[in-house]
């Protein structure tokens, strides 16, 4: 799946697929509750009213650099989800068949380090945790990195220790602003609440805009219901007034909306529906 955004190129690269219970995510996203959104199936609910979601990569090419924006969950880490745990995943060939081989790559950013974000920064080889992506420098926001580094680590769940702190160690690290210019095309949109140094990604070519979300939004649904909350959210307030604010922002112009953990078709436009939104696509 690609996209056109002026000269900016987007494909997106899926990790995997998957139909989620609404409320091991969203809480309130019950059956009862989704049964008022039928457009939004089959694409993003299945026909027993799970929410059907998406973990992938998102290659932005810009400016003759190569950009990945988050990695997904990686193989062979170790995960208490029992169904990401120690995957197996051909998920780098699926990478290079897309044109995007690792060693192509310039820069790896990360919305935040969720461990369904970070997990293909490295991969497991010569008995350690090696950088997947050998010649990119990878960005984080200042913000972020320095409320994950004081957090203490769950020995069942070693995500900094297997995904992030190899690249510190191996100084490949670039720790930004959350309004950083990662090309004269795109650059970060702060958008906390989730974390607390969440970021989305602008783009802007060519008079035409768009938008990677980030978990500013887990699925289209909070298009609609902007004030459902995800179990996940850092502060749960906090992402209700970004995404909030976040949606009519980025219903203005008319720009498109990439979700990052939206089921194919992925991608649409946020337009004024009543006294709220409703999500296009």
């Amino acid at each position: 799946m690609r996209w056109k955004i002026g000269a900016v190129t987007v494909t997106r690269v899926v990790e995997r697929e998957e139909s989620v219970f609404g409320p091991d995510v969203l809480p309130e996203a019950l059956p009862e509750n989704l049964a008022a959104m039928p457009r939004l199936a089959p694409h993003f609910l299945s026909l027993d009213g799970a929410l059907r979601m998406s973990i992938h990569a998102l290659i932005v090419e810009s400016d003759g650099r190569k950009i990945v924006v988050d990695t997904g969950i990686g193989n062979g880490k170790h995960l208490l989800n029992p169904h990401w745990r120690a995957l197996d995943s051909n998920f780098l060939h699926r990478l290079r068949e897309a044109g995007h081989p690792p060693e192509s790559v310039d820069i790896v950013l990360s919305t935040h380090l969720h461990v369904d974000h970070v997990g293909w920064n490295t991969r497991f080889t010569d008995d350690r945790w090696a950088p997947t992506f050998p010649n990119a420098r990878y960005i984080m926001c200042r913000t972020e990195w320095a409320y994950w580094a004081n957090q203490p680590e769950n020995p069942d769940e070693p995500i900094m220790t297997e995904s992030v702190k190899p690249l510190l160690l191996a100084s490949l690290v670039d720790l930004v602003e959350s309004d950083h210019m990662l090309t004269s095309e795109v650059r970060l949109e702060p958008t906390p609440g989730h974390t607390p140094g969440h970021v989305s990604v602008r783009i802007s070519s060519r008079g035409e805009e768009a938008v990677i979300a980030g978990d500013v939004m887990h699925h289209p649904s909070q298009v609609l219901r902007p004030e459902w909350t995800s179990h996940f959210d850092w502060n749960q307030e906090m992402a209700r007034e970004t995404r909030r604010a976040a949606i009519a922002r980025w219903s203005l112009n008319g720009g498109l909306v990439i979700g990052t953990h939206f089921a194919g078709p992925t991608a649409g436009r946020i337009v004024p529906h009543g006294d709220g939104f409703d999500f296009s696509f």
